[in-house]
């Protein structure tokens, strides 16, 4: 197979802005070539929130972001192709993944806002969207789909690894020698860590965990947290926002709390259910690659390693990906699936009754 360019777009449970990753696929090979990113305003953000519960005119307004999304994500692109000296007549597609609004597998749909076919005109490259549907029509939890890229960019032949993202909501995928590669959401990321920073101080995130790491883990608070039905779910499963948001934490807050403590026992909550999901469902693994933006978190990753020192901690930036754009990498990586046909998800992850091409295609 001849090599072909192409972008991945990625805009996830942290609403924090578009991910865009440039690379070139061919003859069983990635090359990534360049990234950029594009913060999201804070109406985007707002509005993306309000999308999470009903209101009036929600067709209306879903549709109206979904326009202003892909205008953001031409922004990105047209800001990665030149920063990689590059034009658009070059790029074989775009792999959009769109902004989840709502995700219930359960009643059989999930929900990415984006206009794909303005896309495709606004940027003039033909757009793949809509990736996690056709999971789900096969009785998948259409989430999530970056372990297949995992599988074929950091599997080892003898020693085990484990990847794990910390976006909004942290997922792993378990590739053990000799084993299926398999993978789930494990549960918060930094979307509960965002909120509460956001409503009580007015920032986007908690810069390098120095918030979180000035107070004290509240064992009664994380107790608490730790009762979620979904960390004691077995595999394979997927969440978001309709189960850990804002109102489900302010629900089990005594008010005997101080902010700062809240916010430490928010971060040993992601490490904590990851750690617990690693041990019980993939055993012992030799080493863990973090990526994502909570990879980014000192006080998130000495958690991670306080509660698995068994396992080297580090992050995929160390085998040679870029972190940050690892998400991105993977929806292009799709794109490229797509367009040659070929399948993009994992049955042994999500559930589907068996492999699946997946996404929609917008031609340019």
């Amino acid at each position: 197979m001849s090599a072909e360019l192409y972008i991945g777009l990625m805009s996830g449970t942290s609403l924090d802005g578009v991910d865009a990753a440039l690379v070139q696929i061919g003859d069983g090979e990635l090359q990534f070539l360049g990234s950029a990113y594009q913060p999201y305003p804070d109406d985007i953000r707002a509005t993306a929130l309000s999308l999470h519960v009903p209101g009036p005119d929600d067709l209306h307004y879903a549709s109206l972001f979904a326009n202003r999304i892909a205008g953001l994500y031409a922004d990105a692109v047209a800001d990665l192709l030149e920063t990689a000296g590059t034009e658009a007549r070059h790029i074989k597609a775009i792999g959009a993944h769109g902004q989840t609004v709502r995700h219930n597998p359960a009643a059989g749909y999930t929900l990415q806002l984006i206009n794909p076919a303005l896309l495709a005109e606004l940027s003039g490259i033909t757009v793949v969207a809509d990736f996690r549907s056709r999971d789900i029509a096969a009785g998948g939890q259409g989430a999530p789909l970056v372990p297949a890229f995992h599988d074929a960019m950091l599997r080892h032949p003898s020693e085990h690894r484990v990847v794990l993202n910390l976006g909004g909501i942290a997922n792993i995928t378990d590739l053990a020698p000799g084993r299926p590669t398999r993978g789930f959401d494990t549960g918060p990321g930094n979307m509960l860590l965002d909120a509460w920073i956001q409503k009580q101080r007015g920032l986007a995130y908690d810069e390098d965990g120095a918030w979180g790491g000035s107070g004290k883990v509240r064992e009664d608070l994380l107790t608490r947290l730790m009762a979620h039905p979904y960390l004691q779910q077995s595999p394979p499963k997927s969440c978001g926002r309709e189960e850990f948001n804002l109102d489900w934490l302010l629900g089990r807050l005594d008010g005997s709390e101080s902010a700062e403590d809240v916010q430490a026992s928010l971060v040993e909550l992601s490490a904590r259910s990851v750690a617990d999901a690693v041990r019980a469902h993939c055993g012992k693994p030799d080493i863990l690659f973090a990526c994502g933006g909570g990879a980014r978190n000192p006080e998130l990753m000495a958690a991670l390693a306080h509660n698995l020192q068994e396992t080297t901690i580090t992050t995929t930036d160390t085998a040679g990906l870029d972190g940050d754009s690892l998400e991105a990498m993977a929806f292009a990586w799709l794109a490229q699936r797509t367009l040659h046909g070929l399948s993009g998800n994992l049955p042994e992850v999500t559930g589907a009754r068996g492999e699946r091409v997946l996404g929609a295609i917008y031609p340019r």
